[in-house]
């Protein structure tokens, strides 16, 4: 089985961010949402593998494989197309979310959006704890 190689590291979270965000509007919005997310969620950001920028964590077990390790339960990225936030996981009380967030793109597993401005900040934190109740709920620790 392979390792997974999304895990927490000892990498400054401030450092990547004034390095990896590539527009100043970028850092700005990632520093914000470090604010953001840690108020909601309490807890302290770390990196998870090179570039993204998690807050708490649970364990998993795959359905349908032997695959199991630890993922933030929410988090983001300043990736160079757009902020990549991951705090969606498809339930119904999230697509009725998504109506009031405001202008983004869907990926598989993410929502992107290209300034923080674009997207309603307390729907944004209805999604984070929708996500983390469900996942809590479903990798109870």
């Amino acid at each position: 089985m392979s390792t997974i190689k999304t895990t927490v590291t000892t990498a400054s979270v401030e450092e990547f961010i004034t390095s990896f965000a590539d527009t100043e509007q970028k850092r700005k919005d990632s520093f914000e949402l470090l604010h953001i997310m840690k108020d909601y969620t309490g807890y302290e950001a770390r990196m998870w593998g090179p570039s993204i920028i998690g807050f708490g964590s649970y364990h998993y077990k795959s359905e349908r494989s032997r695959q199991e390790g630890d993922w933030p339960l929410v988090s983001f990225s300043p990736r160079k197309a757009a902020i990549s936030l991951y705090v969606y996981m498809g339930t119904p009380e999230h697509e009725a979310l998504l109506a009031d967030l405001g202008k983004f793109k869907m990926g598989k597993g993410c929502i992107y959006v290209k300034k923080l401005s674009d997207i309603n900040i307390d729907v944004l934190q209805k999604l984070m704890g929708a996500t983390i109740n469900r996942l809590q709920d479903k990798f109870p620790a």
